[in-house]
């Protein structure tokens, strides 16, 4: 028998032996169409715990708990006592249908998910009743120990269809972060799913796991984060701003790690947590004082006489100012229309008018530096010098902080004006910009950058909430560079002897001195034309090898000595020494209470 016989008699034989196999499995043998009949495969995703979130000190501020969402593959679903479910949900029965109308919509074949974050008794109840069609899914929820920093940390919810289209991570059903930590460091946080291949009969109940587990895969957990914050100090900062409007923020200048980030009116955040979460949402988003806005960073405000140590520098590094300069001061600047000012003694240097806080210093200051011989002595080239300079605080930009919804204000420009005025103006248009008002915006996270900028004597950290990550030998590069002014650091001392004689010897702050804390100071009056003007108070402690600075604002407040300076003092003193030793001022601040015809009138 020749080669090509041989290899025709050998396919033919293999061809026979396939058939004669597929007649068996499908004409004599019943166990595998018994088996397909009454098994199917259930993937099953397989969520990590979310990763949890401790403050500086270990404690913890963010935690995961046991949940489980309810599932349904509406095409297997056979009658089931609706009633029953909806008693064990705690929902009524038309909320029910509709959630399985929704998941018939989606999809008849593909799970769905229809109840979320339900606790593990209702898991158990579900489990005896074997509601065919029906199943839980493992989650974890998040919980807050000491119900604080709602904005800072932000919130979950379920992923948006938008989101899925984008990012091929994410299916319908997964929950994501929405704001805060939760949303800036979501990669970091959700861990990785896993997937669980289980055998289930007709009427959808497990048999098992499909080959023996070797297809599952394991979930990988979230990260935990410690994040920079102090707990009992934001704690403090909350009940401080309780009954007004405003923010706090809290720095230390060594680093850029942010110590208190507090925006009041704050929320509960477990109000945003469970199956109550839509419901509170929609209350908190029309609340008139809207408590979900977090003020620190999305707020663009003047920044009133805190801005006038911004000029005086300038005016040093650009030699048209000099520490022993005085200037005259009779109840304000008397050129052009003129700014008005509060009693103090006259003449100042620059040590006393920052001390003093005086506007007309500030005022000869500015056009100064606006009409300086070095530019032509034109107002446009000086004030493009200044602003060059207002931008190297951090000002007219964002920081580049960890904040995804962070605001960069306003540093208007030459071009600005030239539009407003047709090409006609002078130092004297802008001269509002000498105190901090006119056309700036700045949030409060760029003012306390200021003062970290000023207790380091010219650089700065950019700030950031998140301190380690777990796992990771550092955090994000940028955080550890210096970012440096253009005013030299020699420049800063007198700023800083003005500052520390605010507080400490004869200024606008003395109230708030704290014997042994050298606590340096600028108060501020940021003018409203809505309402009572804002009060605003800067300052870090102690005046050599600082540790602290706080910026409080307080829309409404009227002067930066009335509110914002108690409320920062009261802080520095909490974290420098542990305790509080003026009793009285902490319970007049707490009891203090500012009223908002603008927001109020809005929230009924």
């Amino acid at each position: 028998m020749d080669r090509q016989k041989i290899l025709q008699l050998s396919l033919l034989l293999v061809v026979l032996i396939i058939i004669g196999r597929l007649f068996w499995l499908q004409v004599i043998d019943s166990d595998y169409k018994d088996s397909a009949r009454n098994n199917a495969l259930r993937y099953m995703v397989q969520y990590p715990p979310r990763g949890e979130v401790y403050d500086r000190n270990g404690e913890f501020l963010v935690q995961s708990t046991e949940s489980y969402d309810l599932m349904v593959v509406p095409r297997d679903v056979k009658p089931f006592d609706t009633v029953f479910l909806a008693n064990t949900l705690g929902v009524t029965v038309d909320e029910v249908r509709k959630a399985l109308d929704k998941a018939k919509r989606y999809s008849r074949r593909r799970p769905s998910m229809i109840f979320k974050q339900l606790p593990k008794e209702v898991k158990l109840k579900l489990d005896e009743r074997h509601l065919v069609g029906f199943y839980t899914q493992y989650r974890t929820s998040r919980t807050y120990p000491r119900k604080i920093a709602g904005n800072l940390l932000g919130y979950i919810n379920e992923v948006d269809e938008a989101t899925i289209r984008r990012d091929p991570y994410y299916r319908m059903g997964d929950y994501i972060g929405k704001s805060g930590i939760e949303k800036s460091y979501e990669e970091y946080l959700r861990g990785e799913k896993g997937v669980k291949v289980e055998l289930v009969d007709v009427h959808g109940m497990p048999q098992g796991a499909y080959a023996e587990g070797r297809y599952d895969t394991l979930p990988v957990p979230g990260k935990a984060i410690t994040c920079t914050i102090d707990a009992r100090l934001q704690q403090l900062a909350e009940e401080l701003m309780a009954g007004k409007v405003g923010s706090v923020v809290a720095i230390e200048p060594a680093t850029g790690e942010i110590l208190v980030m507090a925006s009041s009116p704050t929320y509960d955040p477990d109000k945003l947590v469970g199956r109550g979460l839509g419901n509170n949402y929609m209350e908190l988003l029309h609340n008139g004082r809207h408590p979900l806005f977090n003020r620190a960073v999305m707020s663009r405000y003047p920044p009133g006489s805190t801005f006038k140590v911004v000029n005086g520098l300038i005016g040093l590094q650009e030699g048209v100012s000099h520490p022993e300069d005085l200037h005259p001061c009779v109840g304000g600047y008397p050129i052009g229309r003129g700014v008005k000012c509060h009693n103090h003694p006259s003449p100042l240097n620059l040590v006393q008018a920052t001390a003093n806080s005086c506007n007309a210093y500030f005022c000869y200051v500015l056009r100064d530096i606006m009409d300086n011989k070095a530019y032509g002595g034109i107002t446009k080239g000086g004030f493009d010098k200044w602003r060059e300079y207002v931008l190297s605080f951090g000002f007219g930009r964002k920081l580049e902080s960890d904040f995804w919804d962070e605001l960069p204000g306003y540093v208007p420009t030459s071009e600005f004006y030239d539009r407003r005025y047709r090409g006609s103006w002078n130092s004297l248009t802008v001269i509002s910009l000498a105190i901090g008002q006119g056309e700036l915006g700045v949030t409060p996270l760029q003012v306390a950058n200021l003062g970290a900028t000023i207790a380091n004597r010219g650089y700065y950290y950019i700030p950031h909430v998140v301190k380690k990550i777990a796992g990771q030998d550092s955090i994000d590069a940028r955080f550890y560079r210096k970012n440096y002014t253009m005013v030299d650091p020699k420049y800063f001392d007198p700023i800083v002897e003005g500052m520390y004689e605010a507080v400490n010897v004869a200024g606008t702050a003395t109230r708030f001195a704290v014997p042994g804390l050298d606590i340096c100071g600028k108060t501020g009056t940021a003018q409203n034309p809505s309402g009572a003007d804002h009060s605003t108070f800067l300052c870090f402690a102690p005046k050599d090898n600082p540790k602290i600075v706080v910026s409080a604002y307080v829309e409404h407040g009227r002067w930066g000595a009335s509110v914002a300076a108690p409320i920062a003092s009261l802080l520095v003193e909490q974290y420098l020494t542990d305790t509080i030793k003026r009793p009285e001022m902490l319970r007049q601040v707490k009891e203090m209470t500012i009223a908002y015809p603008m927001y109020d009138k809005r929230n009924k």
